[in-house]
């Protein structure tokens, strides 16, 4: 069972290493770019979020208006 383990280990240092080296050749935006592409990302989802909850209450309105409960 200590062999399989040792592998294991062994085999997971290799992959952290391969990450790090990896991490290193990357080529990484500059800070200015990243933050406006942040703020892209997040005012898109707010958008969508809301473009989703009005058409929801759109639609379950019609859906209650389409079949009443009764």
């Amino acid at each position: 069972m200590k062999q399989k383990t040792d592998t294991i280990v062994a085999r997971f240092k290799n992959f952290l290493n391969e990450v790090v080296l990896e991490m290193k050749r990357s080529s990484w935006p500059e800070r200015k770019t990243l933050v406006s592409h942040t703020i892209i990302v997040i005012v898109s989802v707010c958008m969508l979020g809301v473009f989703v909850g009005i058409s929801d209450k759109i639609l379950a309105t019609l859906l209650r208006w389409l079949v009443p409960q009764g």
